[in-house]
């Protein structure tokens, strides 16, 4: 796999836009280490038999900014402290006293 330049990214790729981003795409292709069919999203792909995962550039599509997340939390507003110890579903799988 060849790495591509980090200065490659043209400066008016990440013009701003209030247009709503596309619906993403399932592509599919051959994992380049060891040949299983894979598929990805938008060509970016991850190898679940070798591990081998494409670069993030080679996707078709740019990636959204973290303004564009619609699950972004609002300014101001902290996500919930969790409780200390294992989660919930780990205590009942372990069965009681364990």
């Amino acid at each position: 796999m060849t790495r591509r330049p980090h200065g490659a990214h043209h400066p008016d790729a990440y013009a701003e836009s209030t247009a709503p981003l596309p619906a993403p795409e399932l592509t599919e292709a051959e994992c380049r280490r060891c040949g299983t069919y894979i598929a990805g999203l938008d060509g970016r792909y991850a190898c679940g038999v070798c591990g081998w995962v494409n670069d993030h550039s080679e996707g078709h599509r740019r990636l959204p900014r973290a303004d564009e997340d619609p699950d972004l939390p609002r300014k101001g507003r902290k996500r919930p402290e969790r409780p200390p110890g294992p989660p919930p579903e780990a205590r009942t799988l372990l069965g009681p006293g364990r």
